[in-house]
């Protein structure tokens, strides 16, 4: 293949210049790295990458693959074909025209082009090297000789006359050949390291995009179904409202026509007593004797109770009669129907189960077989010791760490007066004072002292003004947003405490028993015996 063919294999497609340390896309094409860099970093914000020359789709951003090989052909091909216009060395003997220089002589300090290279003298002492400028940067400032060797303990190139009588007689020396090979090596193995670091660090920015990219998924998911659970709640509350005012107009209607129908019986009586009273005023103006005994219906028109308690009765219901519609409670179980049927469930992430580890602990704590329950004992377990075990406080750790997702977990802390229950780092201390749980940074603790409560972690304890009235706790960890949750499992559930922060190791479940036992009697997966809290 001719030189010429040869170059134009060897340019990058983009910049149209020999590559410079080529890398390779999926689809085979080759660019040179900061190029392609350039025009993916353009794509960056299009929805997808593509190759510059072929077009090929990529949905993630590619990796670019060094291509060696392609890296050394182009090595090969400058060192024995370097670059003539960019040197910007001509040829000494062509003076009609300018004709670039291929190589220079140190010993006759001329610029050669091909022609003349080759009627030169090529004897040991004529010094060839890629074309140069400047003669003078080749040779010793001192005694203005061909610079020849390398001074090791100087680190500087010198000439023959400054190894024999100059300053550098009697140091170490190697050929400029030997020393520039040394000092490639040196520089090869930091390239290499520098590659090896930059495919880390591209690695690494390729794992921040793609939980990025996870993390606004996530977050896409949970916004579609918290706007599908309020679309279903104002749903709902918009018929909740319907049925409470339908009830109250139907109510208030009711009560009208109670009122209408008793208006008219009154009115009716209205009349009957009016009548009764003209006839009676009638007979008390007669004057004749006779007459007025001899009136037959009298008694009737005597008798004024008739219905009279009926008829207070009746009024004074319709009085009190606000309705029959208690607003308050409908609307209440209302909503309370909605919450409870409306699905605002988010699945968790949680362990299969949650089992103690008998290696971390205290010999006074007795540990059931089936790793769940942990009961202060009286007699020395006689366990080996090592150093996860607690040595100080009678503390117990879960087997299970949780270093990302939701989980969920309950204990049974029966009658056990004084307890604590919680969150622990693997690194937490195992023998000192601060080894209790919540009394360090790393740990996260409820704790009960006879009938006093604390959320307590590091320095801080904050008192919880309420007694907690059931024998079960639930325990709810969300890592990812650094908050450690505890619940009263009493009907309703009560939220008591939640600790915020930003985790830095895995967590385990711990617990402390002053006396009596504490089980672990729930967590698990969504779906499990009982729906997390939420806090």
């Amino acid at each position: 293949m001719a030189s010429g063919d040869l170059r134009a294999e060897l340019e990058c497609s983009f910049c149209l210049n020999i590559y410079t340390d080529p890398v390779m896309l999926k689809c085979g094409h080759n660019f040179c790295r900061v190029c392609i860099d350039r025009v993916l970093d353009t794509q960056g914000g299009s929805g997808g990458y593509s190759c510059p020359e072929c077009r090929a789709r990529f949905q993630n951003r590619p990796a670019l693959q060094r291509n060696m090989k392609l890296h050394n052909i182009v090595e090969n091909f400058l060192s024995a074909e370097p670059d003539r216009k960019e040197s910007g060395v001509f040829c000494t003997y062509c003076v009609d025209s300018p004709v670039p220089a291929v190589r220079s002589c140190l010993l006759c300090e001329v610029s050669l082009c091909d022609k003349h290279l080759r009627v030169h003298r090529k004897s040991p002492e004529h010094v060839l090297t890629d074309p140069i400028l400047s003669m003078e940067s080749r040779k010793c400032s001192v005694h203005k000789k061909i610079l020849e060797y390398y001074c090791t303990e100087d680190e500087t190139c010198i000439c023959v006359s400054c190894c024999m009588i100059g300053g550098h007689k009697g140091h170490e020396m190697e050929s400029l050949d030997e020393a520039s090979e040394k000092k490639k090596e040196t520089l090869r193995n930091v390239l290499q390291k520098l590659l090896m670091k930059r495919e880390e660090t591209e690695e690494r920015v390729q794992s921040l995009q793609e939980h990025g990219r996870k993390v606004e998924e996530k977050a896409a998911g949970d916004t579609e179904r918290v706007t599908g659970i309020f679309i279903e709640f104002r749903r709902r509350l918009e018929d909740l409202e319907r049925r409470v005012l339908r009830d109250i107009s139907g109510q208030a209607e009711r009560i009208s026509i109670s009122v209408a129908n008793f208006l008219r019986n009154l009115e009716i009586k209205k009349e009957e007593l009016s009548r009764k009273l003209r006839h009676i005023e009638e007979l008390c103006n007669v004057t004749d004797p006779l007459t007025v005994l001899q009136e037959s219906d009298t008694g009737d028109l005597c008798d004024t109770e008739d219905g009279d308690n009926e008829d207070r009765e009746k009024h004074e219901k319709l009085l009190h009669d606000g309705g029959g519609l208690d607003v308050a409670e409908v609307i209440h179980t209302g909503l309370s129907d909605i919450i409870t049927e409306v699905n605002v469930y988010f699945p968790i992430q949680g362990p299969a189960d949650i089992l103690l580890d008998v290696n971390t602990a205290h010999d006074y704590l007795h540990i059931s077989d089936d790793r769940k329950k942990a009961s202060r004992s009286n007699i020395d377990q006689n366990r080996p010791e090592t150093p996860e075990r607690f040595q100080r406080y009678t503390q117990v750790l879960s087997s299970r760490s949780f270093s990302s997702g939701r989980h969920y977990w309950e204990v049974d802390v029966g009658e056990s007066g004084s307890w604590r229950v919680g969150m622990c780092y693997p690194s937490i201390d195992r023998r000192g004072e601060q080894s209790w749980i919540g009394d360090n940074n790393k740990s996260w603790g409820l704790v009960r002292s006879g009938n006093q409560y604390w959320g307590k972690h590091g320095n801080e304890h904050t008192p919880l003004l309420t007694n907690i009235p059931s024998n079960r706790v639930g325990i709810y960890l969300d890592y990812e947003a650094g908050r450690i949750s505890f619940y009263d499992l009493c009907d309703p559930i009560r939220h008591l405490h939640t600790f915020t922060t930003t985790f830095t190791e895995p967590l385990h479940g711990g617990l402390h028993v002053l006396e009596g036992c504490i089980k672990i009697c729930g967590g698990g997966e969504s779906g499990d015996v009982r729906t997390p809290p939420r806090g």
